[in-house]
């Protein structure tokens, strides 16, 4: 039975006081650190890279859960490996040999995720998964935070988590305590949100409430 793993996307989070912003949340129980990585090609907007993980992880011992919105992921799997990314999550639109691109994940020891869109089938990833530590559910169209939650990709998660019982499907864009229940009665147990935590009046109750969520879920799954 899989267990509830909370993720903020530091997106939402302060900048100029990254590494602190990170060990905020550890400290308020988060399990993952989801970054945000956009190359304003393969999505409009532009945020951070390699330089900056490798920056901040010397700061950190949390699990940098790196998700690439970018064009050609395979240039920089590399770079993301010696910055010291823990999971490293590529689109399966950006890229024509998933597979040979997961085998390099995994050889430069980092774990393997994929991510697909609201629009992108979920048989698109299926033969993959047997390969792969996650397979993330964009919940919006990804590129920006602040959208809210698509209700009709719970569909995907719910065809995967029948077919794989065992595999940590992560769920991203527009969560939050509104909105949780749908997410985890359909299967989700990696849970990404960044509005909704970091501007929270109280952020650990929101980690909390959604880890609660998802493991109270778990029994009545099929």
């Amino acid at each position: 039975m899989v267990q509830a793993k909370i993720a903020p996307s530091l997106l939402s989070s302060d900048f100029a006081r990254l590494a602190e912003e990170c060990e905020r949340m550890l400290s308020l129980g988060a399990d993952y650190l989801h970054m945000d990585v956009m190359d304003g090609h393969f999505v409009p907007n532009l945020t951070l890279g390699a330089p900056i993980i490798e920056c901040l992880r010397p700061h950190t011992k949390g699990f940098l859960d790196c998700h690439l919105m970018v064009s050609n992921p395979e240039q920089w799997v590399d770079d993301f490996a010696r910055a010291g990314t823990d999971l490293f999550c590529f689109h399966i639109e950006a890229t024509t040999d998933a597979s040979a691109l997961i085998d390099r994940i995994h050889a430069l020891n980092m774990k393997a995720g994929i991510a697909i869109k609201p629009k992108t089938p979920v048989t698109s990833v299926v033969p993959l998964v047997h390969k792969l530590d996650q397979v993330l559910v964009m919940t919006v169209e990804p590129g920006f935070g602040g959208q809210s939650f698509m209700p009709e990709c719970m569909d995907k998660v719910r065809e995967l988590r029948a077919q794989f019982p065992d595999l940590d499907i992560e769920v991203d864009g527009g969560l939050a305590p509104e909105n949780i229940e749908v997410a985890a009665q359909a299967g989700a147990n990696v849970i990404v949100a960044g509005s909704s935590i970091f501007k929270a009046s109280s952020p650990r109750d929101v980690i909390s409430l959604f880890r609660k969520t998802v493991n109270d879920a778990q029994p009545t799954q099929a």
